[in-house]
């Protein structure tokens, strides 16, 4: 991993907030490293499952390089691009490190670390998640359904602070993106709020 530091103000998220990174259900970056081999994949189906400890659970195919290293280490991040970050997450959506060594060079993906970790973290994203694997073998093989346990959590206070996503006063680069097929997206749209009970 080349040497390099966040470009967007990022501060930590505490734990018993981190599953609001994922509530929303954006599509996810996921990262991991194992033998001194990084990659990172997009993937579509991520969601919250627990508060407390809180636990997400992800989709990672049989095919893919990254559940191999997921596998090996134990550990993972999730993190939720942007739209700014379409391109790169299609493409890493679609690339696959089996048949490209150099998949993260040409997808322009740059990678940074957070204090205390060793893990790779994909810059420019709103939020990252750092994951322990929550080890269920038959979960796993039957489904491909992989459950994490969230041991730290941040967030780019542009858009994500005191608890809750500001997307409506946010610059709209911001934004979720949402996956649906054949590279279509939609980003987070309006805010709505329930009135209060007369």
């Amino acid at each position: 991993m080349n040497p390099h530091s966040p470009t967007a103000p990022i501060a930590p998220v505490p734990l018993d907030k981190a599953y609001r990174l994922l509530n929303h259900g954006p599509t996810v970056l996921v990262s991991a490293r194992h033998g001194g081999v990084d990659n990172v994949m997009a993937a579509a189906w991520a969601c919250a499952l627990d508060f407390a400890p809180p636990k997400l659970t992800v989709v990672l195919d049989k095919a893919t390089k990254t559940r191999e290293l997921v596998e090996g280490s134990g550990t993972f991040v999730i993190q939720v691009p942007t739209v700014a970050q379409l391109t790169l997450t299609h493409t890493l959506g679609t690339r696959s490190l089996h048949e490209e060594a150099d998949k993260l060079d040409r997808s322009g993906v740059q990678l940074f670390r957070m204090p205390g970790s060793d893990l790779p973290f994909v810059d420019g994203c709103a939020a990252w998640l750092q994951c322990r694997l929550v080890a269920e073998p038959h979960n796993q093989q039957a489904y491909d359904l992989f459950i994490g346990e969230v041991v730290a959590a941040w967030s780019d206070t542009r858009v994500f602070r005191d608890g809750h996503w500001h997307f409506e006063t946010a610059d709209p680069a911001l934004r979720s993106l949402h996956y649906i097929a054949g590279g279509h997206f939609l980003a987070i749209g309006e805010t709505l709020t329930v009135p209060a009970a007369p």
